[in-house]
């Protein structure tokens, strides 16, 4: 006699997979994140990070459980309906094909003028996420939970290794500032409006426009000037500061970023944590 299927235990697997896959998804978003070009913000958003980890968890779980009765169960479902149906009875094959129909309409429906090859990406991973819980959701063993805890454990931990691992030996490139000499700031550089410095091979340093009210409060508040200017190179391509001082204004120095291509002097706006940067860019023309 077969089995009758527990929705209990099909409700909780889909939430313990979806948050496995969640976990699994934000520790390759964080290896991928050191690949590209991003401020060196410091590391106050991790600690922030801990201290949110609770309401997360059951921001998560709330998340996971609607998921699983809206999405996981109906695909599930429809995979066995489909497998009677055209075949006399139920099949795994079904479920993907389900899941694949799913999320199609669901990645399109959400893709917000992505390209194709954005939605290809998103489509393949979205199946495989809707897919595994719900073949899991089919099961009718009673004992199945601690193996996919465990399984899910080794899943998380392998993928944390394999980046480390790959992120330590170069397999997979860090991104790193550009290294600069004082050679390379010398030159007119632009916000992109009116905002501009100019550095002298001597020392010199004029400034038009320049935005000193980085809060975002009040009326825009700028800098227009002559001063001198220092590059500082640090220990590492992370600490390169360039230390500009004019009479009329006052300044934080500037951090390097962007590309050996296309270096970047910026500020930050507000928290560094934010992410949010004042920039500026080698205008054209002005090296």
């Amino acid at each position: 006699m077969k089995k009758k299927r527990l929705y209990g235990l099909s409700l909780l697997l889909s939430i313990l997979t979806l948050h496995i896959e969640a976990v699994i998804a934000l520790i390759v978003a964080v290896v991928y994140g050191f690949t590209q070009e991003s401020p060196n913000a410091g590391g106050g958003g991790s600690a922030l990070f801990v201290l949110l980890l609770p309401v997360l968890a059951v921001f998560g779980l709330a998340v996971a459980g609607a998921l699983s009765v809206v999405l996981v169960s109906p695909t599930a479902w429809l995979g066995g309906v489909l497998g009677r149906r055209f075949g006399g009875r139920e099949a795994w094959w079904w479920v993907p094909a389900v899941a694949a129909a799913v999320s199609l309409v669901l990645v399109v429906a959400l893709s917000g003028g992505a390209g194709p090859v954005g939605i290809a990406v998103a489509w393949l991973l979205t199946t495989a996420g809707l897919t595994v819980p719900a073949l899991l959701w089919r099961s009718r063993r009673e004992r199945i939970f601690g193996p996919v805890t465990l399984w899910g454990l080794v899943a998380v931990v392998l993928t944390a290794v394999l980046g480390g691992v790959g992120l330590a030996t170069g397999l997979i490139p860090e991104y790193r500032p550009p290294a600069i000499a004082p050679a390379d700031i010398v030159g007119r550089w632009s916000d992109g409006r009116d905002g501009t410095l100019t550095f002298t091979a001597d020392g010199r340093v004029t400034a038009a426009e320049i935005d000193v009210d980085h809060d975002g409060d009040g009326e825009r508040d700028v800098c227009t000037g002559q001063g001198t200017w220092t590059y500082e190179p640090g220990g590492s391509t992370w600490s390169q500061e360039v230390d500009v001082s004019v009479d009329s204004c006052t300044f934080d120095y500037w951090n390097v970023g962007g590309t050996e291509s296309r270096p970047v002097l910026y500020q930050y706006i507000g928290d560094p944590d934010s992410g949010d940067l004042y920039e500026l860019t080698r205008a054209p023309g002005g090296s």
